[in-house]
C-alpha cells in the first residue's frame, strides 16, 4: 500500500483531516508528531524543533514512503528535509526556511521586487526609533510566529516601545530568544485576501480565492470571518495571484502548497503580506470542497504530493465561510453557550469547538488559537457572510464568571 507520512505538531487542528483524506485514497498514513496524537494511526515522535533530525526519524520509520505533508507551519521544514532524504519532489529545505523567517522572508522578496509593506528590523531597544522612521501607524511582529501571535499595530513612540515589552515577553513565555531581532513593518490600509494554491513544477493552480469582510486594522489582528469566492474585481484578483506566484518564485517554492497572505490598499497595488508553504491554518479548509465529488482541500494537497492529478479543482458550491471563534479574554473557560442555536441556523453546515472547557485560554496577542469555527455555505458570499454573522450574535462564552460574545457580529 502507499504510505503518506502527515508531518504535524501537538498543536495542530487539522491532523485528523489529512489521515481521513489518506484513507479516501486508499494510502497507508504514518503521523509524525512531536507527541502522541489519538487517532489511531501509525505515529512516529519526532522533534519539530530540530528538522534535519526529525527528517533521519522519518526516513528509518518510513523509507518507502511516497509522500510527506506538513500539517501546519511547525512541520513544514522537518517535512521538507525528509522528503529529500527520500528523494521525493521537495520545496528546497532553505525556501521553506524562508517562509518561517519574516525577516529573511522580507529581504528576499525586496530582492526580488516583490511589492511589499515598508520594513526594517528591530534590534532590542529600538522599536520606538524604528517604527518612527518607518512612519505611524505600523505593525512590529516576531519573525517566527504564525496565527497572530505577537502582532501589535502602533500608533506613537510610546505604544511602540510598551509594544516592544510585550513581544519579547511573549517570545520569553513561549520558550522563544527574548532579544531576538524583531520585525517592524508599515501599516496597509485596505481589505485582505487569501489566495490558495497548489504548485506543480512551479506553476500555480489556484484552489480558491477568499476574502477578509471585517477590517483588521489592530492594534491585534484577530481573524473573524473568510468567504469565498472573492468579490474582488477580476483585475484586483488577478494581481493578487500574480504577486503570490512571484512571491513563491522569489522564495524558490515550486511544490506543494501555498497560502498567501494579500492586503488591497485604496491605492497602489497588492502588498504580499505572508507566504507559506502549506495549506490555511485552522479548521479553515473544511469550509472548501472541490468537484462534483466534494473532495477536501486535503485530498487534493495529497493527491499533488503523491503525483496524482486533481479529478476536478472547481469550488462543488456556489459560496462558503468559515467564522473564527476568536477568544475574547484571558481567563478560565468555564462555558460556551448558544452552539446549537448557532448549527440549526439555516445555511450553517458546522459548528466545532476546539477549545476545552476548564481550561485556561489566552487572546491574542498572548495566545495564537481559536475556541472553534463556524462553516456556512450559500449561493453569495454575501448571503454566507449574513449567515455567519447571525451566528456569532448568538455563541457566548463565559470567562472567569463573566459572559460575552464570542466573537464580533
Amino acid at each position: 500500500m502507499t504510505q503518506v507520512v502527515v508531518v504535524a505538531s501537538s498543536q495542530s487542528y487539522r491532523t485528523g483531516d489529512f489521515v481521513r483524506a489518506a484513507s479516501l485514497l486508499q494510502a497507508d498514513v504514518v503521523v509524525a508528531s512531536n507527541a502522541p496524537i489519538p487517532l489511531g494511526a501509525k505515529q512516529v515522535r519526532v522533534d519539530l524543533a530540530d528538522p534535519k533530525a526529525a527528517a533521519r526519524a522519518i526516513q528509518a520509520a518510513v523509507p518507502h514512503a511516497a509522500a510527506v505533508v506538513a500539517v501546519d507551519d511547525q512541520g513544514v521544514a522537518a517535512a521538507s528535509h525528509a522528503a529529500r532524504l527520500l528523494g521525493l519532489e521537495h520545496n528546497p529545505p532553505k525556501s521553506v526556511a524562508a517562509t518561517r523567517d519574516k525577516l529573511l522572508m522580507r529581504r528576499l522578496l525586496a530582492d526580488a521586487g516583490i511589492p511589499q509593506p515598508r520594513w526594517a528590523e528591530v534590534p532590542p531597544g529600538t522599536a520606538g526609533r524604528v517604527a518612527g522612521e518607518i512612519g505611524y501607524p505600523s505593525v512590529l511582529k516576531p519573525v517566527g510566529r504564525s496565527a497572530g501571535q505577537g502582532v501589535i499595530r502602533v500608533d506613537d513612540f510610546a505604544a511602540a516601545r510598551r509594544a516592544e515589552a510585550r513581544i519579547r515577553s511573549i517570545l520569553r513565555n513561549t520558550g522563544s530568544q527574548p532579544d531576538q531581532v524583531l520585525l517592524a513593518e508599515e501599516y496597509l490600509p485596505g481589505d485582505e485576501m487569501v489566495i490558495e494554491g497548489l504548485l506543480v513544477d512551479g506553476s500555480m493552480q489556484v484552489l480558491a480565492l477568499i476574502d477578509k469582510p471585517d477590517p483588521l486594522e489592530g492594534p491585534f489582528f484577530e481573524e473573524t470571518l473568510l468567504t469565498t469566492p472573492s468579490r474582488h474585481t477580476d483585475a484586483v484578483a488577478g494581481e493578487a495571484v500574480d504577486v503570490a506566484v512571484a512571491a513563491a518564485h522569489a522564495l524558490g517554492l515550486h511544490h506543494g502548497p501555498v497560502h498567501a497572505e494579500v492586503r488591497i490598499p485604496p491605492a497602489g497595488p497588492v502588498r504580499l503580506l505572508e507566504i507559506a508553504a502549506r495549506s490555511i491554518g485552522g479548521l479553515c479548509g473544511r469550509a472548501l470542497s472541490f468537484g462534483l465529488l466534494g473532495e477536501s482541500l486535503e485530498v487534493l494537497v495529497l493527491r499533488g504530493a503523491l503525483g496524482i492529478a486533481p479529478v476536478d479543482t472547481a469550488a462543488t458550491r456556489p459560496a462558503v465561510g468559515v467564522l473564527m471563534l476568536p477568544i475574547p479574554a484571558t481567563g478560565r473557560l468555564t462555558a460556551i453557550d448558544g452552539v446549537e442555536e448557532a448549527r440549526a441556523l439555516d445555511g450553517v453546515d458546522d459548528v466545532t469547538i476546539t477549545a476545552t472547557i476548564g481550561r485556561r485560554i489566552e487572546a491574542l496577542p498572548e495566545g495564537g488559537r481559536y475556541l472553534g469555527f463556524v462553516f456556512a455555505s450559500g449561493l453569495s458570499p454575501v448571503e454566507v457572510e449574513q449567515t455567519l454573522r447571525r451566528a456569532a450574535g448568538i455563541i457566548e462564552v463565559d470567562i472567569d464568571g463573566e459572559g460575552m460574545l464570542a466573537a464580533p457580529a
